[in-house]
C-alpha cells in the first residue's frame, strides 16, 4: 500500500509561485508513474502534469505548459510540482497520485493511489 501526502499549498497572488510536494510512505515510488491533478469547485478533476518512473517522460495540460514543472526525487521518495506565473484559474485542490505501471499516464483512471489534496488559492 502506498500512502501519499501533499504539502505546499496556500494563498498566493496572481503572478506568484508555489512548490507543491508529494511524499510517500509504505513503499518506494521509484517504479511508479506519478501525477498531479486538480479539482476546482464545481468542476471535474483534471490532469495537470504526469511523470514516468525515471523522470524521462513528462506531459502537461495545455493550460499549464510553460508555467508548471513536474519533477521527482526517487531517493527521497518525493514528487514536486513547481508552479510559476500563477493565475486565479489555477485555484483548486491539487492531488498527487501514483500508479504501478511506471509510465507517464495522462488518464486519471490509471491511478490507484491518491493523496488527500492540498488547496491552492490564487488571488487576483
Amino acid at each position: 500500500q502506498v500512502q501519499l501526502v501533499e504539502s505546499g499549498g496556500g494563498l498566493v497572488e496572481a503572478g506568484g509561485s508555489l512548490r507543491l510536494s508529494c511524499s510517500a510512505s509504505g513503499r518506494s515510488l521509484s517504479s511508479y508513474g506519478m501525477g498531479w491533478f486538480r479539482q476546482a469547485p464545481g468542476l471535474e478533476r483534471e490532469t495537470v502534469a504526469v511523470i514516468s518512473w525515471s523522470g524521462d517522460n513528462t506531459y502537461y495540460a495545455d493550460s499549464v505548459k510553460g508555467r508548471f514543472t513536474i519533477s521527482r526525487d526517487n531517493a527521497k521518495n518525493r514528487v514536486y510540482l513547481h508552479m510559476n506565473s500563477l493565475k486565479p484559474e489555477d485555484t483548486a485542490v491539487y492531488y498527487c497520485a501514483a500508479h504501478g505501471g511506471g509510465w507517464a499516464s495522462y488518464s486519471l483512471d490509471n491511478y490507484n493511489y491518491w493523496g488527500h489534496g492540498t488547496l491552492v488559492t490564487v488571488s487576483s
